[in-house]
């Protein structure tokens, strides 16, 4: 199986010049080809530019400018083309299946903050210093990097990339390893009901609070955004220097709400691999969910509109995204497959409206938020530890081979 491990780097000022310099002359390879591409196909003759075309061109761009381009990699320059080749190709996919299209985008040198190597020792080297105690990776062109390598790296390591956030640096390997011992049979089995009051409610009654940290963190970073508004709007490299803190601290604000969901979510999955063998959760289409509300036209008066409830939507829509329900369960997916535990998801609907005594379904059943009560057999409940319970017995019968 394939690990990503991401530790954060200590660079000298030199290196940090470096490596910034790194990123702008793979951004400007980025857009070179971007503009090839462009170019040849608005060219009467709409010529088609391949990646294996553009790679070849690569020892010839190395050598005319040997001070920029020709400082770096050759591998990490391919897989910046090839990254352009995928956008490229999705773009495509997108508009032979009829989705909206995305053409690939110029990128600025603060929009392109990572650089990747295919192959450790070509161009980089993980662990660069092996008698030394103190981690280092050797870049191509920068040199040996201190890194702050807070767990061991287990297995053979494959690909390293090098990512910039905000000041910071942060060096980012996948590793090749067998595939780990299952945890022990734990003897359980659950299903999780996801919501906005509460985070989660699983079908033995209980509930994981709703941390709200965009809620909790809104009046700073709603501060930092009115001393950004101060500033006008020009290109970066026009901005003060306390117009740059101003971008910085908002940044900043927003990487931390980030990292406390993160964090939130695999505590709370590993919890929930750790206690049990079966896993049932809700197939929640979340991109669908956090749609805004289409205008409804007044037709008594011509361009006006009539209430359409966008504001209410879209206080829902913000919580949704604050709980981060769709990172948590791609945690939860992959930290059972690693422990050997089995993790279904379920068609959610109706879920919180079918009575887990009788079976009975209608929207009755659920007069409140948060409260079950079916107007068949009168039993009550919580509404989410309802669905999580149904959730459950729906991942049972999916889980149980089907008769030929």
């Amino acid at each position: 199986m394939i690990r990503a491990y991401k530790f954060l780097l200590r660079p000298t000022v030199g290196q940090s010049i470096a490596l910034g310099e790194m990123l702008r002359d793979h951004c400007s390879l980025y857009n070179g080809a971007l503009r090839e591409r462009r170019d040849a196909y608005r060219h009467v003759s709409k010529t088609s530019v391949k990646y294996g075309q553009q790679s070849a061109q690569l020892k010839e761009i190395r050598a005319f400018d040997p001070e920029r381009h020709g400082r770096w990699s050759f591998s990490s320059q391919q897989a910046t083309l090839r990254r352009l080749d995928k956008a490229f190709t999705a773009f495509f996919r997108r508009i032979k299946s009829g989705d909206t299209p995305g053409y690939p985008r110029f990128r600025g040198v603060n929009w392109f903050d990572t650089v990747d190597f295919p192959k450790d020792g070509d161009g980089c080297r993980w662990d660069a210093t092996p008698h030394d105690p103190v981690t280092r990776v050797r870049l191509q062109g920068v040199g040996h990097v201190k890194v702050h390598q807070h767990r061991p790296v287990v297995g053979r390591v494959k690909t390293v990339s090098v990512k910039r956030e905000g000041r910071k640096w942060f060096v980012v390997l996948t590793a090749e390893q067998d595939q780990p011992e299952p945890l022990p049979a734990a003897g359980s089995v659950i299903g999780i009901d996801m919501g906005i009051a509460n985070f989660l409610a699983d079908s033995n009654g209980a509930f994981v609070p709703n941390p709200r940290h965009g809620p909790t963190n809104a009046n700073r970073l709603a501060a930092a955004q009115q001393a950004l508004a101060r500033f006008p709007r020009v290109r970066r490299d026009k901005r003060t220097a306390n117009h740059r803190r101003a971008v910085e601290n908002v940044a900043k604000l927003h990487g931390k709400v980030r990292r406390q969901r993160l964090d939130h979510a695999h505590k709370t999955a590993l919890s929930l691999v750790r206690e049990h063998d079966f896993i049932a959760h809700e197939d929640l289409k979340i991109r669908n969910m956090v749609r805004t509300v289409a205008p409804k036209p007044d037709p008594g008066q011509p361009g006006g509109f009539l209430p359409n409830g966008a504001a209410a939507k879209t206080g829902l829509n913000r919580s949704i995204s604050d709980a981060g329900w769709g990172v948590f369960l791609t945690i939860l997916t992959s930290k059972a497959e690693s422990a050997g535990r089995e993790v279904i998801a379920v068609d959610p609907r109706n879920t919180s409206r079918r009575c887990p005594e009788c079976g009975h379904t209608a929207k009755e059943n659920r007069p409140t938020q948060d409260k079950f009560h079916c107007v068949s057999c009168g039993h009550s409940a919580h509404a989410d530890t309802v669905g999580a319970l149904n959730v459950l017995r729906a991942g049972l019968v999916r889980r149980e081979p089907q008769p030929a």
